[in-house]
């Protein structure tokens, strides 16, 4: 695996665990070590939300009014919107996790705060986990930090190979981070009604395995009879998904991979190409040993 995320020009951490009776086998591949989660972080804000639902903090059906113009930047969801639009609070869960709506997270995380994601995080023992901030934090962050008028204008600058920048985005010590293992851990937990109630945990595997994008850890399992729901993370050369894997009659398995390439062109399909082969040989790997 090392050798294929150095040929598509990276570092990489990884790990994988066969979820349900057999856990003693695993993949780690720097396992352990702190990584920047970027919006991987909404994986963990919606085990906060489903565990407000569970309190009856919020109304999962409760309509929120949402204005584009006044929402937090991005490629996808409510801020390429021209209009208002009333969205209920799962259903802006459903926005965040299937196409990465950074508007949908920022409104989340406004309305439960980063108290009530710490909370989560505790309950599910991830004590190297952290959440410092929403998307619309890591953007005033950066732009600050280029110097920048803007969001777009910072990550065009990010974006340009000809000078080499070494950001607080990219540092764990800054920013949201987590580590691989810890990711597969929540997402065991997702998958064993652990961390929210049943109805919840069924509720967020649903919305993760709806997520839109498949050129990451889903085009390693180009087959059918094979689920993958997962979430994925993008911040300038950092590229992540953690991912759980199910073929049929198996136990699923829960694979994480982060990356942190040399460039941060906008898009890296060949380190994209590696996180589908690491994850792959991963799964494979654990597969060889499920009888």
């Amino acid at each position: 695996m090392r050798e294929i995320l150095a040929d598509a020009g990276a570092q990489g951490w990884v790990h994988a665990i066969r979820l349900g009776g057999g856990r003693a086998r695993e993949v780690d591949v720097g396992a352990d070590e702190l990584v920047v989660t970027a919006s991987v972080y909404k994986l963990a804000l919606l085990v906060a939300l489903c565990r407000s639902f569970d309190a009856g903090a919020l109304d999962p059906r409760e309509r929120v009014l949402l204005d584009p113009a006044s929402c937090t930047p991005g490629p996808t969801g409510v801020s390429t919107f021209l209009d208002p639009v009333r969205l209920s609070w799962r259903d802006l869960a459903a926005s965040m996790i299937s196409v990465s709506d950074n508007a949908a997270a920022d409104v989340i995380l406004g309305a439960i705060g980063l108290d009530a994601v710490a909370e989560a995080l505790a309950a599910a023992e991830l004590t190297r986990t952290r959440v410092v901030g929403g998307t619309a934090d890591a953007h005033a962050a950066l732009v600050e930090e280029m110097g920048a008028s803007s969001a777009a204008e910072a990550f065009a600058l990010l974006a340009d190979n000809d000078e080499a920048r070494t950001v607080r985005a990219y540092d764990p010590s800054y920013a949201s981070a987590t580590t691989p293992r810890e990711m597969t851990r929540l997402l065991g937990q997702i998958w064993g009604d652990e961390i929210a109630s049943p109805q919840r945990c069924a509720f967020m595997r649903r919305l993760l395995a709806g997520q839109a994008w498949m050129h990451r850890v889903r085009a390693g399992f180009p087959f059918q009879g094979v689920r993958v729901a997962g979430k994925t993370g993008t911040i300038g050369a950092v590229r992540n998904e953690v991912s759980v894997v199910e073929f049929e009659g198996e136990d699923p398995v829960a694979v994480a991979v982060f990356t942190l390439a040399a460039r941060a062109d906008p898009a890296l399909p060949r380190v994209d190409s590696a996180i589908a082969e690491c994850a792959r040989i991963a799964v494979t790997d654990l597969r060889s040993g499920r009888l």
